[in-house]
């Protein structure tokens, strides 16, 4: 054998292996794909069921929320009266604390006139004691 055939002998091995890998790596390449195509497939089947479940409950929310819509319009006067009760409320306490705070200015007045009048009345009872004793020991 000369060196000639020697090389095109080892090229010929090396293509043989060559296409052997490449076989191999395309029939890996091949099961792969058909697994993707398996898992596409079931995902697309699972996808159409899980949208068909999501209209369904979307379907059941917004009947829901048209039901609680017409029950808060129903509320509605409900609250506006609870909220003019407490303005009325506050407009009482706003009314009968000033009612009180004039009651208390006039008990004061009231009290300091209390005081100045029994001042005064002790002081013209004792001028009118002094006054007497003066005119018995005079007479």
């Amino acid at each position: 054998m000369t060196l000639g055939q020697v090389a095109g002998l080892i090229a010929a091995i090396a293509f043989l292996i060559l296409v052997l890998f490449i076989g191999y790596f395309l029939v890996r390449l091949s099961s792969t794909l058909k697994e993707t195509n398996r898992s596409i497939s079931v995902l697309t089947n699972d996808a159409d069921a899980l949208s068909k479940e999501v209209e369904v409950i979307l379907s059941n929310a917004n009947e829901l929320l048209e039901d609680v819509n017409q029950k808060v319009e129903t509320i509605d006067p409900a609250f506006q009266a609870v909220a003019d009760l407490g303005t009325s409320v506050s407009d009482l306490n706003s009314a009968t604390r000033k009612v009180t705070d004039r009651f208390s200015g006039n008990a004061k007045k009231t009290a300091g006139a209390g005081i100045a009048a029994s001042l005064g009345k002790s002081a013209v009872s004792s001028f009118w004691q002094h006054h007497k004793n003066k005119k018995q020991t005079n007479n």
